[in-house]
């Protein structure tokens, strides 16, 4: 068959075609395509923040050891001369050896204190074994646990030995001493850092190691050993918190070049600036920069710490480079503890990299421990060398002629690099070199509003970029910059704020404890501030309430309710939406905020949102409703009745078409049940005893005759595909009470038994088989008994909910909980059983504490045997099973489980809050069930919020971290959509193209016109008696459904594509289905005759279906059998007609209305009254024109105009029909006709503005099934008398199909469904006899 393959490939792709295909398809909206639809809706994974400091270090106290012995030079080194003589810029020999030494210590002190002002120095000159030991010593023991610097200068000394000793003096100088470096740990404890200048400098961090790893060995001996000596002593500090910087490696000697400094490794670590500038003068490319001279070089003007002077810009730059280079070659967490631990060792790490840099320039390699990898060849430098140089080169004007200096153009240049990585990037790359410039540019105001401004864009890359940041050391800074008042900051900060907050939500305490909530409620309240950013701001102060005592008191007082209220009805829709979540948050648990919100009536305020357009902006309002009742203070009567208020006006959204908000609604009337728990347990009670007294006659025996629904013979029923979101749905098996979901009773992961503890009480295996089935799978109330509660409870209609006397407030709710547990979206229905039967469960514990409750009497499944498994209920459910009568529970004495019950391993028991055994029978019922048993009446009764019974902290949905998500996502990028270079775009493009191939195709094939249509070009099998047929519009698949399963056929290639349960209770069939978006990404929306409407998606390819979405799309609907003829296989069912370009689903059956429900909104819009006292059988619509044509079960056609109020929307009616209306269609074009045919077989063609039929044709007889074709004008017949006629328009029969083709001839059956191709000339044809076939029109035109 030339079909799709080929014209795929045709040539002759003319720009027309694409024109065309663009005027149609790209203007399509599409439906249920949401974030919401598409993900699951929970938080992202919190990543593990390593950025904050475990713990920040001073270094307290440092040693400084100098032996220099001026004058004498040791024996074991051979001086050149002219020798390197400057020790701290001073030479010794200018002055007499002793003041020379005191200078020099003097001189080394003031080097270290520019780095650490605030620390205890200590000098110990040319000193003795005992003087080092008693410095070392009292330095440690009033540093306590910080850090103490031991600086070594051993140039008038031997160099180190091999055995790990430093060399001192005797008390008369006539000897040399050696000092072992053991002995030096032991005094000098840890945390330590130190620096020796010395030659052969490496020998004593291989020491220092060796003698580490060695006191940790006799550690590990003394731990075994209680008689070894170590066993007594208090254990010495660990070595491992130790930093060593050493001038040079084991085997080599100090530069002794005469320009150099003596102490060259000191000057780099502590006059950085000085060395590096002179540094720079001797090298050859200095002749560059001409008039500079090492005199010069001394005058440069300017403070180190002054940023504005050449001295302190250059500091600053270099603080950058090293910083920078730091931060790109060292792993995170070294850089972290040697760069941001501890402001000292920072700045001699930072310096040390100078060091490496220029001793290597002289054959001299400093080493540190721990380790760095070499960075004196990193590019970073160059840019130090440049800027250097732009200095310099000012200088000579500078001095001589005072010219004004001009600033470097490094930073600015810096960010415009951070910028083009910003914009040219790929998505998988390194991270920025640049980022931690960008840091040290925060602080300058020059460069600040650019700096704030690229550092947004870099966190907007998404979680991994805010890491990044954090890590670099951003937090102190953003944190800073809230105390700045200027406006233009505003956006920004407020912008990087909530991207940090996306990501680290543990910033809330940072942020109030610097009083940086009132940075952003001032945002919140600033009218003039965009909407975007006072939604950040809100978002910010939505984390800072979450959970967070302090934070909700701080923004109590800041007046964040007002705001918040002030605001729930901005345009904007994110912002109404986290308006609401951030009030929901900041009444949760504390009733102050609550108070303030009842007497600013922000609950009524809130009840506007509930009916607001956008979904995830009702789901906010409810959240926020639900904390407001949710509160566990106690209660008067005014709060009671603003409960009840609340719950009333909640229970309107039963019928919500978003089950976002239905999962948020269950939550929210939960927090109700824990709050009015024995008021709920005596309504469960009620209608427990209810619902046994009283049989319902099941629907599914009266709706089916018997003889349309043949038993399925086993190998007819594959195996059905597992379907994702129903990995927790009612199986599709008989017995559908074994609700497999029972995350309620929090049953350990296998089923096992859980941990016994006295928490978990039980008897016997007997007793705790009260539970029900031996799996341990079973609710107390099971599905089928809450389904039998839900149509017995005297529930005609939802609607005479509202306005009820409040009295029975607790019985409404109870019904809106059946009601949302026999949901047909598996998450709200798994939700409310929970909460069901967390109440049925301590109901029926309380009432009956006497005797085992009999299994039988609650669920519907046969009494239980004991298992061996046991069903001890984990401390996180619900209260465990009662005791039998002696209630062991009331005296201290835990009944033993038998032993085989034992699992083999305990979890350690740790009791949750309302996890105990109910000790309720002791007291009136009316006692809340959380409260403490007597025994413990006095342990924690008092604490206010010690009351939280498990269901609200089990039960909730993940809707505020799902939202908070946005903010952590990249929010500038352009959606993928959108971008005309993605596979996403190209994918959509290759479809449209293959839509407009097969409309124009079909059209050339119906306009020559369809002779004959009995060409047979699929027939298979169907798994179960095909309902309903669907083609897809574009590709070759076709949709089969029976009662409660749906089967895909690729009608090309003749395979079976999928097959899986569509979940609809057991009484209940499909009995409609469409494709939604089926120009793009197909849904298919099937209809089930209780009223429900779900939504698939992923069917008929590779991966496993699942469910978008699903809503009871008609609430009063129960299958009946009124008003249709016998004959006839279908009572109305629901029937829906779909209109893609306005995005409305147009529904009805078995009600009084025609009801249209907005699928971008998900929420039911507008209630068409059919005026007649019987079911509409078909619906069409024509979006063009407004109209509505339905079909109803008395004969009569009704023709409504929408755009019209419900008393006088209906236009037209016709009455010509004698019977039930088989199918009512309104063409498309602008004066289409209405065509519809009654079971009587008779068709009338209808012109919407004329009273009276405009043509009338007869077809056969007692029709079961009809379809019109929308372009080819061909109407196909099917009757129970299992034949099919196919008429043209003018009522001429082209078409007689009896026989299915094939090697026997067999009778076709009697005809369940027909359905023709949008487009192409093919009929698909249902038979009871499970086999589904395909006719098309003869070869030739194909």
């Amino acid at each position: 068959m030339k079909m799709d393959s080929d014209l795929l490939h045709s040539p002759a792709v003319g720009l027309t075609e694409e024109e065309e295909a663009d005027m149609n398809d790209w203007k399509l909206p599409l439906a249920f395509m949401k974030k919401r639809h598409s993900e699951k809706i929970e938080g992202s994974k919190a990543l593990a923040q390593s950025w904050r400091m475990k713990d920040r270090m001073k270094t307290v106290s440092v040693a400084l050891v100098l032996c220099l012995n001026v004058g004498v030079d040791p024996p074991d080194v051979v001086k050149t001369s002219p020798c390197a003589r400057l020790e701290c810029w001073i030479d010794p020999l200018s002055m007499s050896p002793q003041k020379a030494l005191e200078t020099i210590g003097a001189n080394l002190q003031k080097q270290y204190e520019n780095w650490q002002p605030r620390a205890r120095y200590k000098q110990s000159l040319d000193p003795t074994v005992d003087e080092v030991k008693k410095l070392c010593t009292s330095l440690r023991r009033n540093a306590k646990e910080e850090r103490v610097l031991f600086h070594y200068n051993g140039h008038g000394v031997p160099r180190p030995t091999v055995n790990g000793e430093i060399w001192v003096f005797n008390k008369n100088y006539t000897q040399y001493i050696p000092l072992s470096i053991y002995d030096l740990q032991t005094w000098m404890g840890s945390p330590s850092i130190f620096v020796y200048d010395c030659s052969n400098a490496g020998i004593i961090v291989k020491s220092f190691k060796q003698f580490a790893l060695q006191r940790e060995q006799e550690l590990e001996v003394a731990a075994i050993n209680p008689s070894h000596p170590l066993a007594q002593m208090p254990l010495p500090p660990s070595m491992k918190n130790c930093i060593q910087l050493a001038a040079c490696e084991a085997s080599e000697l100090l530069p002794m070049n005469p320009d150099l400094p003596a102490d060259l490794f000191t000057s780099c670590l502590t006059t950085p600036i000085k060395i590096a500038l002179r540094w720079f003068c001797m090298q050859k490319s200095a002749k560059l920069v001409p008039g500079v001279t090492l005199d010069l070089i001394e005058k440069i003007p300017g403070r180190l710490n002054d940023r504005r002077t050449p001295l302190g810009e250059l500091n600053w730059i270099f603080t950058a480079i090293t910083d920078t280079i730091a931060w790109n070659v060292l792993p995170r967490d070294l850089f972290q503890k040697l760069f941001r631990q501890d402001l000292l060792v920072a700045s001699l790490f930072r310096n040390f990299l100078l060091a490496e840099r220029i001793m290597r320039s002289y054959n001299c390699t400093p080493v540190s421990s721990p380790r760095l990898p070499p960075t004196y060849m990193h590019a970073m430098w160059q840019a130090w060398d440049l800027a250097v140089d732009i200095c310099l080169s000012q200088l000579p004007t500078i001095i001589e002629e005072g010219t004004a200096f001009r600033h470097s153009p490094f930073f600015a240049e810096q960010l415009t690099a951070f910028q083009v990585w910003l914009t040219m990037g790929v998505e998988n790359r390194n991270p920025p070199e640049q980022l931690p410039i960008v840091l040290q540019v925060l602080l300058s105001q020059v460069h600040r509003l650019r700096a704030l401004d690229l550092l947004g864009c870099f966190l907007d890359l998404g979680p991994w970029a805010v890491s990044l940041a954090l890590s670099v050391g951003i937090f102190p800074y953003v944190l800073k910059l809230l105390q700045s008042s200027a406006r233009e900051l505003r956006p920004l900060l407020v912008f990087i704020w909530a991207k940090i907050l996306a990501v680290d939500s543990s910033c809330q305490a940072d942020l109030v404890k610097d009083n940086g909530h009132k940075y952003f409620l001032s945002v919140l309240a600033d009218s003039y501030m965009p909407a975007e950013h006072r939604t950040m701001a809100v978002f910010i102060l939505a984390v800072i309430v979450n959970s967070y005592n302090t934070g909700q008191e701080a923004c109590l007082q800041g007046n964040l309710i007002a705001n918040c209220l002030e605001q729930l009805s901005d345009p904007h829709p994110l912002l109404r939406q986290w308006v609401a979540i951030c009030l929901g948050r900041i009444w949760q648990n504390f009733e102050p905020a609550r108070w303030c919100g009842v007497r600013d009536s922000a609950h009524e305020k809130l009840y506007t949102l509930l009916s607001d357009p956008i979904p995830e902006v009702r789901c906010a309002a409810v959240f926020a409703l639900g904390t407001f009742v949710g509160n566990s203070a106690e209660r008067t009567d005014h709060s009671t009745t603003i409960d009840h208020n609340v719950a009333m006006m909640l229970a309107q959204l039963i019928n919500d078409g978003s089950p976002v908000v239905r999962k948020e609604l269950v939550v929210a009337l939960s927090h109700l049940v824990v709050q009015y728990e024995s008021n709920f347990c005596t309504v469960a009670l009620q209608f427990i005893e209810e619902e046994k007294n009283y049989t319902v006659p099941s629907p599914a025996n009266t709706a089916e005759p018997g003889s349309l629904t043949p038993v399925r013979d086993s190998p007819a029923i594959p195996r059905l595909r597992s379907v994702n979101s129903y990995t927790n749905i009612r199986a599709a098996t008989t017995a559908r009470n074994l609700n497999k979901s029972l995350q309620n009773l929090n049953l350990n992961e296998e089923g096992g038994p859980a941990a016994f503890s006295p928490g978990n009480l039980s008897t016997s295996s007997s007793a705790s088989s009260t539970l029900g089935s031996p799996d341990n799978d079973e609710y107390i109330l099971s599905f089928e008994t809450i389904d039998k509660m839900r149509r017995v409870s005297s529930y005609s209609s939802l609607n005479s909910l509202i306005g009820v006397s409040f009295n029975s407030v607790y019985t409404q709710i109870w019904r809106v909980l059946l009601h949302l547990a026999a949901d047909p979206f598996p998450e709200v229905s798994d939700l409310a059983m929970k909460v069901l039967n967390s109440i049925a469960y301590k109901a029926t514990m309380n009432a009956r504490p006497q005797r085992i409750l009999d299994s039988g009497s609650l669920t519907q499944s046969a009494p239980a045997s004991p298992t061996s498994k046991g069903t001890h209920i984990h401390q996180a459910g619900g209260s465990p099973p009662m005791p039998s009568a002696s209630s062991s529970s009331l005296t201290n004495e835990v009944p033993k489980p038998p032993a085989r019950e034992q699992p083999a391993t305990r979890p350690p028991y740790t009791p949750t809050l309302g996890g105990q055994a109910p000790h309720s029978h002791q007291f009136p019922r009316t006692r809340k069930m959380f409260d403490k048993g007597p025994e413990q009446a006095g342990e924690d009764g008092d604490e206010p919020g010690s009351h939280r019974n498990y269901i609200s902290a089990a039960l909730q949905t993940g809707l505020c971290d799902w939202s908070a998500k946005y903010f952590a996502q990249p929010v500038m990028k352009i959606p993928e959509e959108h971008d005309l270079e993605s596979q996403v775009r190209m994918e959509r493009q290759w479809r449209f193209l293959r839509n407009t191939r097969v409309r124009r195709q079909s059209r050339g094939i119906t306009q020559r016109g369809v002779s004959r249509l009995d060409d047979q070009i699929f027939i298979n099998r169907n798994p179960g008696v095909p309902s309903v047929v669907k083609f897809h519009p574009f590709n070759t698949c076709i949709a089969v459904a029976d009662k409660d399963s749906i089967c895909f056929w690729d009608w090309e290639k003749g395979e079976r594509l999928d097959y899986f349960y569509n979940g609809n209770p057991r009484y209940t069939r499909i009995t409609a289905m469409e494709y939604l978006n089926g120009h793009d990404c197909s849904l298919l929306l099937t209809a089930t005759d209780d009223g429900a409407l779900r939504i698939w998606k992923n069917f008929a390819d590779q991966k496993n279906p699942e469910m978008v979405t699903a809503w009871q799309g008609l609430s009063d609907m129960l299958p009946t059998t009124r008003g249709q003829p016998t004959s006839s296989a279908h009572s109305a069912g629901m029937v829906v007609d779909w209109e893609q370009e306005t995005g409305l689903l147009m529904t009805s059956g078995d009600v009084r209305v025609v009801r249209i429900w907005d699928t971008d909104r998900e929420m039911k819009v507008q209630d068409i009254p059919t005026g007649a006292d019987s079911c509409v059988t078909s619906l069409s619509c024509d979006s063009q024109r407004s109209l509505i044509v339905a079909g109803l079960g008395d004969g009569s056609v009704r023709v409504f105009d929408r755009r019209m109020g419900p008393n006088e929307c209906r236009v037209m009616t016709y009455r010509e029909h004698g019977a039930w209306v088989v199918k009512a269609h309104l063409q498309k074009e602008t004066d289409g006709h209405i065509i519809s045919v009654s079971v009587n077989g008779d068709v009338r063609f209808f012109e919407p503005r004329s009273p009276d039929s405009i043509n009338v044709l007869q077809t056969v007889k007692g029709l079961t099934a009809l379809d019109i074709h929308p372009q080819a004008n061909l109407f196909a017949c099917g009757s129970m008398n299992q034949f099919i006629a196919v008429y043209n328009a003018n009522g001429d029969v082209i078409s007689n199909i009896k026989y299915y083709d094939g090697f026997m001839g067999q009778r076709i059956g009697a005809i369940s469904c027909l359905a023709f191709h949008p487009h192409w000339p093919h009929l698909a044809v249902g038979s009871n006899d499970y086999y589904m076939s395909i006719y098309s029109a003869e070869k030739r035109l194909r």
